[in-house]
């Protein structure tokens, strides 16, 4: 492990604050800020490998946070990370699949299909799964700091280089980085709040009102453990999550004028909660004999990216960089994803096998075509079981705008469809994104996105077929990146 300053810097003073408590100024190789999955996972990777790591944490954990569907696909990254093995027995609910209950259709998807990256996932409370990773970012080496708020990140000259932090405690200081990781969700400390990058998408501009009940049945005819997706007449849809405390986490996501008009004509948002609950027949009959145990908590659910996931010196990790519908449940994945990314980009440059600017063109790549795909793929439910063709559903429409700012060439297109309909495409992709979506892949039904699932379009990128600025990743014997070797030559 390579040594940390931990005293005043040259030509730097102490300066006393109450009760003899003191400014420090420090430096480090990674600065992270932001302990979710994003950070913590980035922290882990980095820190197993020996590199110098400091996460800072604005809060004490364990903590609340909403996101507590997780995706297969996480799996593999638990394991990269060696965390899977506590989050297996830490007793969250095993999801083995999905629910739906959309458009007068209903249909089961069980995670055990072929082709998979795993046969489960988990439903977890937020607060012990953060918690847990946390701790074990702590326990591979990283200087893990909570209750200790990142205030601001100093760029001069374009480049991030240092940050100012204050803690719980009185405590203040700076501290000088060689690399940054924003991970502060969707505060976006960097990109959103000093940078000003961050650009809203006219679609998805939802609201999200959710509580927790105790004593609920569980869905008839679900995998054990599935999440429930329930489509709302005219204005949004339901989700019903089991969670190992014995709870229901079941929440409304509506666009923001039918929330507002409910809310309105009803009088409370309880009301309109409730209301809606009466409009979903299915979800209902599983909360008879259930009994609400929370306030409802809102949020509104606004789709964005930023123009820029990285820059000179620093790169932004899950929310910090982008945000996404939760119909999907992908938000930890993308967090994870791109924690894990920006730590292999990270430590190739610090070795000294890539310069900077590739692994940044990597990042921003890799992590873009991730982020674009998940967008495509959350506008294509919408609109393949669109139903009546009501105001929310016309809500949940990429706008021209939206669609001028996507690289659907090189993130999508070429997956989806064959290079012959490339020319085709150039007019009207994300329509003819959309008419193949809505053909079912070999061997599945005409229902859901018909086989196009998550797992298809977010394989981790470790083969030369999914490189980026020349580069792949690798995973053996820690995350970092490799150039793709040139073509083999054959003699004559």
């Amino acid at each position: 492990m390579l040594s940390r300053t931990v005293t005043p810097g040259q030509g730097e003073k102490t300066t006393s604050l109450n009760d003899g408590e003191r400014n420090v100024r420090e430096r480090t190789q990674i600065l992270i800020a932001g302990g979710g999955p994003a950070g913590t996972t980035a922290a882990t990777v980095l820190a197993q490998q020996g590199f110098d790591v400091v996460l800072l944490e604005k809060e004490r954990f364990p903590r609340y946070h909403i996101g507590e569907s997780l995706l297969p696909s996480l799996l593999p990254v638990l394991d990269i990370m060696g965390a899977r093995e506590a989050v297996e027995r830490h007793g969250f609910v095993r999801k083995n699949g999905a629910f739906y209950g959309w458009g007068g259709q209903e249909w089961a998807l069980s995670f055990d299909e072929p082709g998979r990256p795993a046969t489960h996932s988990f439903q977890v409370v937020r607060s012990e799964f953060d918690h847990l990773l946390l701790q074990h970012a702590r326990h591979q080496g990283a200087d893990v700091r909570e209750e200790t708020r990142v205030r601001h990140i100093a760029v001069p000259d374009g480049r991030a280089t240092s940050a100012s932090w204050s803690g719980d405690d009185g405590r203040a200081g700076d501290i000088d980085f060689t690399c940054l990781i924003d991970a502060t969700g969707r505060a976006g400390l960097l990109g959103a709040r000093q940078l000003r990058t961050r650009r809203v998408h006219d679609v998805f501009r939802n609201v999200a009102a959710w509580a927790y009940w105790r004593g609920a049945a569980a869905v008839p005819g679900a995998p054990e453990g599935a999440i429930g997706v329930f489509s709302l007449p005219r204005s949004g849809w339901f989700w019903a999550i089991p969670l190992h405390d014995g709870t229901l986490s079941v929440g409304l996501v509506t666009d923001k004028r039918s929330f507002h008009q409910a809310r309105n004509d009803l009088g409370s948002v309880d009301a309109l909660y409730h209301e809606a609950l009466t409009r979903t027949p299915l979800l209902a009959r599983m909360l008879e004999d259930a009994h609400q145990v929370s306030a409802l908590t809102i949020e509104s659910d606004y789709s964005y990216t930023s123009d820029t996931f990285c820059g000179p010196g620093y790169y932004l990790a899950g929310d910090a960089a982008c945000f996404l519908d939760p119909l999907l449940s992908t938000g930890v994945h993308l967090a994870m994803y791109s924690g894990l990314l920006s730590a292999a980009a990270i430590a190739t440059v610090l070795r000294g096998e890539t310069d900077e600017a590739t692994a940044r063109r990597y990042y921003q790549t890799t992590y873009r075509r991730a982020y674009e795909r998940l967008l495509i793929l959350v506008g294509a439910f919408y609109r393949i079981h669109d139903g009546r063709d009501t105001y929310f559903r016309q809500a949940q429409r990429l706008s021209h705008r939206d669609q001028q700012g996507l690289r659907l060439h090189e993130s999508f297109l070429n997956i989806i469809t064959g290079t012959e309909d490339l020319d085709d495409a150039r007019e009207h992709p994300v329509d003819l994104l959309y008419e193949r979506l809505r053909r079912p892949l070999d061997e599945h039904h005409q229902h859901g996105l018909g086989g196009h699932g998550t797992s298809h379009l977010l394989p981790l990128p470790t083969t030369p077929d999914h490189a980026a600025a020349g580069l792949y990743l690798t995973l053996t014997p820690h995350p970092v990146l490799r150039p793709v070797p040139p073509p083999a030559t054959t003699s004559a």
